[in-house]
């Protein structure tokens, strides 16, 4: 099989990548050149997509499938892919759950209303550029597009840092501000899985939108947290803390606490939407042991966090130490 991947270097399109390679197939990659490095054996192509004749590299090349990671300005999506419209006959749009039009409710399935956006639109917010992208796809493409609406993405290569923040917390050992419940469930995907689903379907020629994401409960943050106290070996605790009362002192989930969105919050949907398609299309999802344990193995060989691939940063997430202590006192307090 021969794919094209539109990226390539950054934390989804470098599992994409890394997954195709130990099937045996030929890959290429498409990039400005500017993050990272590929692995021995990829070919290279170099371009600008956003730059005029910037799709230049992509004439006359065929392949059997394209992956495009791109979050930018949807009609770079468009460019691409009419660009490309002879050359493969399938195209795989990494997409997000973001795309669903507020207000979402918890169990949100792929038929739901997404945010009003354009497939010409220049860059905007994240929601509005991934569902133009999406329609930019399929304006192409048609039935022939497959959008995988991703949700959280875990595991090695991870380019925002929830997991290993908590990792890294973890490992510097003593009290650790845990936010309960325990056993809250817990809906993400290992970027490995994604990959792998991403390839099998879009080989398969499958079309049309699927929330590619693990069952909620796969996990709980239980589970998450006593996996990285395993991994790392820390001489830490867990100090498990009701979420009214980090609510109450202005902890904001997802961000403060990583991957931490407690029940009845606004944004609980993001940990609750509906994945039956995507299972009965062929979704695996690996225990939560496995992509905490090769997180922290990734971790210790690259050292940091990389940068975000081709995007401005984004503000770090987790509490700072000194916030983390004050918290803590005061829940055993109880002020």
């Amino acid at each position: 099989m021969r794919l094209l991947v539109l990226g390539g270097t950054g934390f989804v399109g470098g599992a994409t990548v890394r997954e195709a390679l130990r099937r045996g197939w030929s890959v290429t990659v498409f990039n400005r050149g500017r993050h990272g490095n590929v692995p021995a054996g990829v070919h290279r192509l170099r371009g600008d997509r956003t730059a005029p004749d910037g799709l230049a590299a992509l004439s006359g090349g065929e392949w059997d499938l394209v992956v495009d990671t791109w979050d930018g300005a949807p009609h770079a999506v468009g460019a691409a892919a009419r660009a490309l419209a002879g050359a493969v006959p399938h195209y795989v749009y990494v997409s997000s759950g973001s795309v669903y039009a507020p207000p979402v409710e918890p169990g949100v399935a792929e038929e739901a209303p997404t945010v009003e956006a354009d497939a010409h639109a220049g860059d905007g917010d994240y929601p509005r550029n991934k569902a133009g992208g999406e329609r930019a796809a399929v304006e192409v493409f048609g039935d022939r597009a497959l959008l995988a609406r991703a949700g959280l993405i875990l595991g090695p290569g991870e380019d925002i840092g929830r997991l290993p923040w908590w990792l890294q917390r973890i490992a510097r050992g003593g009290e650790v501000l845990a936010p309960g419940p325990r056993d809250l469930p817990l809906q993400y995907i290992d970027v490995r899985d994604l990959a792998a689903w991403m390839l099998d379907r879009g080989i398969d020629g499958a079309g049309g939108a699927y929330n590619v994401i693990g069952r909620t409960g796969h996990a709980t943050m239980g589970e998450l947290l006593d996996a990285a106290l395993a991994v790392t070996g820390a001489d830490a605790t867990l100090r498990w803390t009701d979420p009214e009362v980090l609510l109450a002192a202005g902890v904001e989930p997802w961000n403060d606490l990583p991957v931490w969105i407690p029940r009845g919050h606004e944004y609980r949907w993001l940990q609750e939407r509906g994945v039956e398609r995507a299972y009965a299309a062929g979704l695996v999802c690996r225990p939560v042991a496995e992509t905490v344990a090769d997180t922290w193995r990734w971790l210790g060989e690259v050292g940091r966090v990389p940068a975000r691939a081709g995007r401005p940063a984004r503000a770090a997430v987790g509490l700072d130490p000194e916030r983390e202590r004050a918290l803590l006192a005061a829940a055993a307090t109880g002020t």
